[in-house]
């Protein structure tokens, strides 16, 4: 699972900002960034994802609990914006067969790392979501937990590339930051309640260096703007899970918290199948 909103490599030396970004800029920034930050972010927050596990978000809520997926056994599964491939790998454990690709180089040698620790091990590629380096029909699933689909300014290329390789009747999901959480500052307290912006707004957010380099991007839609995308590339929206904050949990991550959790979702998750 990669990085929520706000938790750049720099962000001492950062300033946000909200402008549009194009795909090229987008992915520079986002690969520049991830590679920088990749060691930081599997010390941060490693544990909590498990070298063998599958959250869908900040929340915590893990696979085997929300069967997002369903049965995976003796499946072709890709795992888009992979990170160190650890919701791959717990699938690998499931029985099915599980691929991974990311657009940072770092984070997949963490994946090499927890595959010679595990001894479970993932294949991987570097890559980017709107150009998939995989033949029509690879895979029986394509999912990406908080990997790839809100790094992309072309979504419409995404969500093609992704019906493109998947096969007949293929289940496609992914998490998001919940776009109810673009209407708030990205503050996981009590400052974070406020309204401040419109739902409607989707100028991305963007982090910015004192060299007027875009160091960070992450795109927003409405929740209808991704039905939409996934209607026009033949998808049918199975369920639209937005997962609660459990009791106890009180992990922050980001903008993530309890405080905040408890009244309002953080994530979305999409569940589409390939009609």
């Amino acid at each position: 699972m990669s990085s929520p909103v706000s938790e750049s490599s720099d962000t001492a030396s950062v300033r946000p900002e909200r402008f549009p970004v194009d795909e090229r800029s987008t992915l520079e920034a986002i690969r520049h960034d991830w590679d920088a930050y990749a060691d930081t972010y599997q010390a941060t927050h490693g544990a909590f994802l498990q070298d063998i596990g599958f959250v869908w978000g900040p929340e915590g809520h893990h696979e085997r609990d929300l069967n997002v997926l369903g049965d995976v056994a003796g499946k072709r599964v890709l795992e888009v914006g992979c990170g160190a491939a650890q919701c791959a790998r717990w699938l690998a454990t499931q029985g099915a067969y599980a691929v991974g690709l990311d657009v940072s180089f770092r984070q997949l040698q963490h994946g090499l790392r927890i595959d010679d620790a595990t001894g479970v091990t993932v294949p991987t590629v570097t890559g980017t979501a709107t150009h998939l380096p995989f033949a029509d029909g690879s895979f029986d699933v394509v999912f990406s937990s908080f990997g790839a689909m809100q790094f992309v300014a072309e979504e419409d290329t995404a969500v093609a590339e992704v019906a493109r390789v998947l096969g007949p009747a293929g289940r496609f999901a992914f998490s998001i930051t919940h776009p109810i959480r673009w209407s708030m500052p990205d503050d996981p307290g009590e400052g974070g309640l406020t309204v401040s912006n419109s739902y409607f707004d989707r100028t991305p957010y963007v982090e910015v260096d004192d060299d007027e380099r875009v160091r960070y991007v992450e795109h927003h839609r409405t929740l209808g703007d991704w039905v939409r995308v996934l209607a026009r590339h033949g998808f049918t929206l199975v369920d639209l899970v937005e997962p609660e904050w459990p009791d106890g949990h009180e992990r922050v991550w980001g903008g993530w918290g309890p405080v905040r959790g408890r009244l309002i979702p953080g994530t979305a998750i999409y569940v589409a199948d390939l009609r």
